[in-house]
């Protein structure tokens, strides 16, 4: 911003650079998709290039860039995409259906882990409009729809922590893989409608090496993958992931990200 000095224009650089994967994540999260979602946090950033005034209002730095990009989310009417085709098609007529910025609150406050207050911040809403909006996004996500889910995880306390959440929700399992092996053959045994993954497996196999085989194979299935290391999924240098819950994961986050992943992604084979 003009007349801000040149070191603390150079530290919040610094600072918007080392949050960006976060607010890439959230903006393909929320759009269903890496490119359009990538598009918004693109156009966010050349906004902040013209205006950075977001971050002299107070507050902490994640919740400025976050503001920012709703500002231009907004202003864009939150924007339900036509023209698409295949599961795209299916994912933009769900979205038609729900009420408006509860996707919005809920991965703020289950993905990003922001507390109500500052989503209220994020969002230009007041915190009791921003629970509100909470409870009615799982409410609908949760009930949108319904299928077989496959688990890729050599950690059995993970493993079965999993299988209870995403059953509690009324999907079923299809089963559980600890290697790349075990999950390709799993897979062709029963294809499932979301693969929920690590990444780093029993036998030193590849969670993404796993997930690539059944997806030629099976062909486009929504994924989503659980590590303790989401930068090296959001380098922006190849195919990315949608949707990455970051270890240790809490509940929330994971209804959140396997509701969402459902919703945009849902084949024929799921009940509506």
């Amino acid at each position: 911003m003009d007349g801000m000095p040149d070191s603390d224009t150079e530290f919040l650089s610094v600072k918007i650079a080392a949050l960006l994967p976060y607010l890439r994540r959230y903006s393909r999260a929320l759009t269903g998709s890496q490119k359009t979602g990538d598009t918004y946090a693109a156009a966010t950033l050349e906004a902040l290039l013209e205006d950075r005034s977001v971050f002299e209002l107070g507050y902490d730095h994640k919740v400025a860039l976050f503001r920012a990009f709703h500002q231009i989310w907004s202003s864009s009417g939150s924007p339900v995409e036509v023209g698409e085709e295949g599961i795209h098609a299916r994912a933009q007529r769900h979205l038609a259906k729900l009420t408006t910025n509860t996707r919005e609150a809920l991965l703020l406050y289950t993905v990003e882990e922001f507390p109500t207050s500052d989503i209220a911040k994020v969002m230009d809403l007041d915190e009791d409009e921003v629970n509100h909006l909470i409870t009615v996004a799982r409410r609908e996500m949760e009930d949108s729809v319904k299928g077989r889910i496959l688990v890729i995880e050599d950690e059995a306390i993970i493993a079965m922590d999993l299988q209870d959440i995403v059953a509690d929700m009324g999907h079923a399992i299809t089963g559980v893989a600890r290697t790349e092996r075990g999950a390709v053959d799993l897979a062709g045994k029963e294809t499932p409608d979301l693969i929920l993954s690590d990444i780093q497996l029993a036998d030193g196999s590849s969670g993404i090496d796993a997930v690539n085989a059944i997806l030629k194979s099976a062909g486009d299935i929504p994924v989503i993958f659980i590590t303790a290391f989401p930068e090296r999924l959001l380098t922006g240098e190849r195919p990315e992931p949608a949707f990455v819950i970051t270890k240790p994961y809490s509940e929330d986050q994971v209804r959140s990200a396997v509701s969402q992943a459902m919703f945009f992604s849902s084949t024929e084979t799921l009940e509506t």
